[in-house]
């Protein structure tokens, strides 16, 4: 169980690290979205929400990435990936890596339940 959390950890803190700093240096071709998606997507980039959004999950992914502070590393993480999941079901119809980082970032607190323990 541990190696499993270990490489998980890893994998998604690598996974929005990159992701993220795709977002302000391009190094990482996407391709346009068309319909619902690309509307999305166009208001959510012109109105500057995503730079928020992916400086926030750099930040996170260092935390998972350094070991520091991952219990609450996953809770921050939590309302981006639910995001990102809740996008590919309803406005893309496209499920995807979304679903699974939803289902590892479920994981991973379960895992981690006794460091929660005192927000219940």
């Amino acid at each position: 169980m541990k190696i499993a959390s270990l490489i998980i950890t890893y994998l998604i803190g690598l996974i929005f690290v990159v992701f993220g700093a795709n977002h302000f240096f391009h190094f990482i071709p996407t391709p346009p979205m068309t319909g619902d998606a690309g509307t999305w997507a166009g208001i959510m980039m012109s109105s500057g929400y995503m730079t928020v959004v992916k400086i926030f999950e750099i930040t996170v992914g260092i935390l998972l990435l350094a070991n520091y502070k991952r219990p609450l590393a996953w809770l921050l993480l939590l309302p981006i990936v639910a995001n990102i999941a809740m996008f590919e079901v309803f406005i893309a119809k496209t499920p995807g890596l979304g679903l699974l980082i939803l289902a590892l970032n479920f994981f991973m607190i379960y895992v981690n339940r006794d460091s929660y323990k005192g927000l219940i």
